[in-house]
């Protein structure tokens, strides 16, 4: 059942905020008029948010969006032209006070920790950008960063940008196999890696994988090597004909610092970075985000949905191989704001490693995925009682799906009831949210208040008609700036995967209900709708049985996945991790937990099985695969595994069916 808002907005607090103080600058004082109005005309809105932004300009663009090929291939900013690097480090220099203030803090796992103002960190890309040219790097060319998350793997973003090259971020936990395919596809001309990293008090020797890619991948011509485990490691092969030191791309002939590169100008539709989707089957998709796209839909999200100001700091635990890597970078960086880095695991050494991060840093926002929140809320207070949190103005949250009491303790026991969690979904075609908690409109718990100004949301029934208070597929009816500038060659399969069920409507991916009677018009997404289960002709969303589930006292976390029935066509099949706190409790927890769907869900719904397993598939960012599980499960191809933290799980699974997978 859903609640009603629990956090509300004072007068105070809403006028403080960038997005108020925005909307007042264009003569509206009511947010869903205002709303309206940014749907209703995106050139209009998207034009004043580059001008309030203070996006800088080396030519002046001439018309903000042009839809003459029609909504599923916009051009914005046409004629004009400027760099991503420009935006994020550049135009701060001029003034000594920007220039010195802080950009980027790092931190690792084995407490060794970095930090950067804004002309420390120009300098440094201007020294890498000059590095890469110097290796043959030219505009268009497409460079891979397989990095963890140090400060090297931001530098290398923004010098790539500088040289209107393309970056392609990948997932520091894939194994060669995943960044090989990326790395073709792609044509990269250059991988820049690290010797390897901390995770979980281990040392992962990332270079041995991103050797094995590089061989598979006939374009590669150079692998830059960054020296995090120092240079005392001994275990990282070197090829000489084709690996080159960081320190040494990173300086001139002779050792003295190398002459600052040029900045790029770039077309406002020109490539920045190619995105790929971590689909577990298929050839990768390679999401192409632009100079102007990525970088402004991000930055206003996190400035304006979030409240990121100048001066603020975020910490995003992700991966710069996942969207909300470069969203932290170019949200906080064309903020005028510091981001945080995280090396390691979370609750590594301890369950408080991530709310310690908070105290240090002083950090203002915190992103965190609900599945981490899940897996430390077991531990009770000692995730946070020894940590003030003072500084900490915003929760931030992606992913995936809430369920309620996770959200409500994150709320109500680590915040004091004090911090809102600002719900964001979108995805990596979006270049940021669809969905958000803006900070001038109440909160319910694990749902969301409004689209983001800009996104012409919607939620359609099969029939595709506009539908409340049920459960529909999640559309946008409208271009928005930082949309997908298509696949990296292949517009068919763009065109294909996005647009082909209604006419001129984005059809995203997830299953949403607008419940207007509990909750104020509340937005909640129940799950992928290619994740939905279809029980004797009744849609449900896995969240769904997930929250039942997870309100057991006992169950930390839950996935539900659909399963072939003779009966109902599908059922419901759930894995639970358990946390009893008293061994000498004994319980049929099993026919609790059916008893309970039953109870809340209506024994249609009822699973056909509920297993406890150790640990639930996930990737390091904290998303459940719950398409994993399934194929595991069922026996079918499991595909591509290497972006999962914890494959080990997938045995336990596999091992359960019995005779489902026979």
């Amino acid at each position: 059942m859903r609640q009603n808002p629990i956090w509300h907005p004072t007068k105070d607090t809403m006028e403080q905020t960038r997005l108020f103080r925005f909307m007042k600058k264009l003569g509206y004082d009511d947010y869903d008029a205002f709303y309206a109005r940014s749907i209703a005309d995106i050139s209009w809105f998207w034009e004043s948010v580059a001008q309030d932004m203070g996006i800088v300009w080396e030519r002046a663009y001439d018309q903000t969006v042009d839809l003459t090929r029609g909504i599923r291939w916009p051009s914005w900013f046409v004629g004009g032209r400027t760099n991503a690097a420009t935006n994020a480090l550049d135009r701060w220099l001029a003034d000594p006070i920007t220039a010195a203030r802080t950009a980027l803090i790092w931190e690792g796992e084995d407490g060794t920790s970095r930090s950067f103002t804004y002309a420390e960190l120009a300098a440094e890309v201007h020294a890498a950008a000059g590095g890469l040219q110097r290796l043959g790097v030219e505009k268009g060319d497409r460079v891979a960063i397989y990095m963890p998350m140090i400060p090297e793997t931001v530098i290398a973003l923004l010098a790539i940008a500088k040289l209107g090259a393309i970056s392609i971020p990948i997932y520091s936990g894939y194994r060669a196999d995943a960044a090989a395919k990326r790395l073709a596809v792609a044509g990269c001309k250059l991988v820049i890696t690290a010797d390897g990293f901390y995770r979980k008090g281990k040392t992962i020797l990332l270079k041995e994988e991103a050797d094995k890619a590089a061989d598979a991948s006939p374009t590669v011509q150079h692998v830059v090597v960054a020296r995090r485990l120092g240079d005392g490691d001994t275990s990282t092969t070197w090829r000489q004909d084709r690996d080159v030191d960081w320190s040494e791309l990173t300086r001139a002939d002779g050792g003295e610092p190398e002459r600052k590169p040029s900045t790029e100008p770039m077309d406002s539709d020109e490539p920045l970075m190619l995105l790929y989707t971590s689909g577990t089957t298929g050839v990768p998709k390679g999401i192409v985000h632009t100079h102007t796209g990525f970088p402004i839909k991000a930055a206003f999200d996190a400035g304006y949905a979030m409240d990121v100001k100048p001066g603020a700091t975020m910490l995003w635990v992700t991966d710069m191989g996942w969207m909300m890597g470069p969203f932290l970078v170019y949200g906080t960086l064309l903020n005028g704001a510091a981001m945080v880095l995280y090396e390691g695991a979370p609750d590594y050494p301890g369950s408080d490693r991530v709310f310690s991060l908070v105290d240090k840093h002083r950090i203002t926002h915190l992103g965190l995925s609900p599945t981490l929140v899940r897996s430390i809320m077991k531990y009770g207070d000692l995730c946070y009682r020894d940590c003030a949190l003072t500084t900490l103005r915003v929760f931030g949250s992606t992913g995936e799906p809430w369920n309620e009491e996770p959200w409500l303790w994150l709320y109500e026991q680590v915040g004091k009831s004090r911090v809102p969690i600002v719900n964001y979904s979108g995805g990596t075609e979006i270049s940021g949210g669809i969905l958000g908690n803006v900070l001038l409109k109440p909160i319910a718990p694990a749902g969301f208040n409004s689209p983001i100004p800009g996104m012409d949301a919607d939620v359609y029934s099969l029939e595709g008609k506009s539908v409340r208070g049920e459960v529909g597929e999640l559309v946008l009816k409208s271009p928005w700036l930082g949309m997908a500038s298509g696949f990296w060659q292949d517009p068919a399969r763009y065109e294909q995967t996005y647009w082909s069920r209604w006419p001129d409507t984005w059809v995203h991916g997830d299953w949403v209900v607008i419940d207007d009677d509990a909750a104020a018009g509340s937005w909640y997404i129940t799950g992928r709708s290619d994740d939905t289960l279809n029980i004797a002709g009744k849609r449900l969303g896995p969240a769904e049985l997930e929250s039942v589930l997870t309100a057991h006292p006992f169950v930390v976390e839950a996935a539900a996945i659909g399963v072939p029935d003779d009966t109902k066509g599908e059922a419901a099949v759930c894995f639970v991790v358990v946390h009893r706190p008293d061994a000498s409790v004994i319980v049929d927890l099993n026919h609790e937990l059916l008893e309970l769907v039953a109870d809340q869900l209506g024994k249609g719904f009822k699973p056909k099985a509920i297993h406890e397993v150790a640990a639930l598939p996930k990737t390091r960012n904290g998303k459940v695969m719950r398409r994993t599980i399934r194929a595991a499960y069922l026996g079918t191809p499991l595909g591509d595994l290497t972006m999962l933290d914890n494959p080990d799980t997938v045995e336990e699974i596999r091992l359960l069916a019995g005779d489902v997978s026979a």
